[in-house]
């Protein structure tokens, strides 16, 4: 069995990619892809492997859980998600590290699949925003008592990378960036979904259709989409740059911890840690216009 799982992180996509994969449920089904939905396994899964706290599960315990996820027979691939898995937002610089519990699930997640196809799917985004929406989230009233003591400039996205590679060393490991998902999105539905790639989709604009205008959607639907995966890229940027809803894309940072100064470090930071992703060994970072 495969099993595809998206792992994260919080305040990523807030399960856009699901609904885009669910827009394709039947096409999915009929190859022997099953996409339950979310009610059927967060929560079980997060309370069977705080159960097993470390040790061996129980021989049934594959069987019991994938009875509970799916209905359907002759199912060859399972596509999960929950960008909760790792940790909730309030739990995230648990000890002041970043994601402290990661090893903990992913090799708990993996110790209930021991002889299946596991393959994980994680996105970042730019270390400045994301503690903007992840303090928010996790309603917490100041950085310095949120991050412990980890300081902002220290959180890099690598570390966790390299903590789900360790638990998860034979995973398939499949890392994005939150900033290209309009760019991206169709790789991300057949990548995820495993759909076969002669297979038409639905909601592959999902994304961009929040960031352009109907000008710019309507100027889409006329057009032929290029096949190559480089070209669409290039003819999608061309339509953000012609039509751009600028009230989505700009942000507005008014975490008063984050002086200009440190924002613009840490936004270099990420930068220079998208480059260290780039080079790990069994990860695959997925980027355009390449």
């Amino acid at each position: 069995m495969q099993i595809a799982f998206h792992i994260g992180a919080n305040c990523t996509d807030e399960d856009r990619l699901l609904k885009s994969i669910l827009r394709n449920a039947s096409a999915l089904l009929q190859q022997g892809i099953a996409v339950p939905g979310p009610g059927k396994y967060r929560a079980l899964l997060r309370e069977t492997i705080q159960g097993l706290d470390g040790a061996a599960p129980a021989k049934d315990s594959r069987e019991i859980l994938l009875d509970a996820f799916v209905e359907e027979d002759d199912i060859k691939r399972i596509v999960l998600t929950n960008d909760n898995f790792i940790a909730i937002p309030k739990r995230v610089f648990d000890h002041g590290v970043f994601y402290h519990q990661t090893e903990t699930k992913v090799r708990g997640l993996c110790r209930l699949f021991p002889d299946d196809d596991v393959s994980f799917y994680f996105s970042i985004r730019n270390p400045v925003s994301y503690l903007q929406d992840i303090a928010k989230r996790a309603e917490a009233a100041n950085l310095r008592d949120y991050l412990g003591l980890l300081q902002p400039h220290e959180i890099k996205w690598s570390d966790v990378i390299k903590r789900i590679k360790r638990a998860a060393p034979h995973a398939k490991l499949y890392v994005w960036c939150n900033e290209d998902t309009p760019l991206i999105w169709e790789d991300l539905i057949r990548l995820q979904s495993g759909i076969a790639l002669d297979t038409p989709l639905s909601g592959q604009y999902d994304v961009l259709s929040r960031i352009i205008s109907t000008e710019g959607m309507q100027t889409l639907e006329a057009i032929e989409m290029p096949e190559n995966r480089i070209a669409r890229h290039n003819m999608i940027a061309d339509l953000i740059e012609v039509f751009p809803l600028l009230e989505m894309m700009n942000e507005t940072i008014d975490l008063p911890e984050l002086s200009p100064e440190l924002i613009a470090a840490m936004s270099a930071g990420y930068e220079d840690d998208i480059d260290v992703i780039d080079q790990m060994e069994g990860v695959e970072l997925v980027l355009p216009f390449r």
